[in-house]
């Protein structure tokens, strides 16, 4: 059985080999930003994106349950009501990989989300907007897992 992470890894190879021979717009290539998806830590992967240091803020709400009875699909939702915000991050701290998923937000798409992802553990959970002047700011709520979604 193959696991998320093969999945990823054997994609991430196929769309290099397409783009490589012309098959994939540059755009898509471009898409891929390995440095945000290997990324350990929060900081990391905000930076990858062009934000600095996130700072906390009231004017994000992340929705997600306080127990996750099963770690395989977990509910997050994130919002926010600043303004000028370029992308929003949903980030799982103790996760091997803490990207769980970028969007991309312009004038015509409302900075309101929502998705679900695996969790190995309990751990802190992170929602971050970018803003178009690098700014970054988070909220973070903690979900604890009483049966972990990443194991092998």
């Amino acid at each position: 059985m193959q696991t998320r992470r093969d999945i990823l890894n054997q994609s991430a190879a196929v769309a290099a080999l397409l783009a490589a021979a012309g098959f994939l717009p540059r755009e898509a290539a471009a898409a891929w930003n390995a440095a945000a998806f290997e990324a350990k830590t929060i900081a990391d992967a905000t930076k990858a994106f062009g934000g600095a240091a996130p700072t906390a803020s009231s004017s994000i709400t992340l929705t997600a349950p306080d127990i996750a009875e099963n770690g395989a699909v977990v509910p997050f939702a994130a919002a926010t009501t600043l303004p000028n915000v370029k992308s929003m991050l949903i980030l799982v701290e103790k996760n091997p990989n803490a990207m769980v998923a970028k969007f991309d937000v312009t004038d015509a798409v409302e900075a309101n989300f929502s998705t679900r992802a695996k969790m190995g553990q309990s751990s802190d959970v992170y929602a971050v907007a970018i803003t178009n002047d690098g700014k970054a700011f988070f909220a973070k709520k903690e979900v604890k897992v009483t049966l972990g979604g990443c194991g092998g």
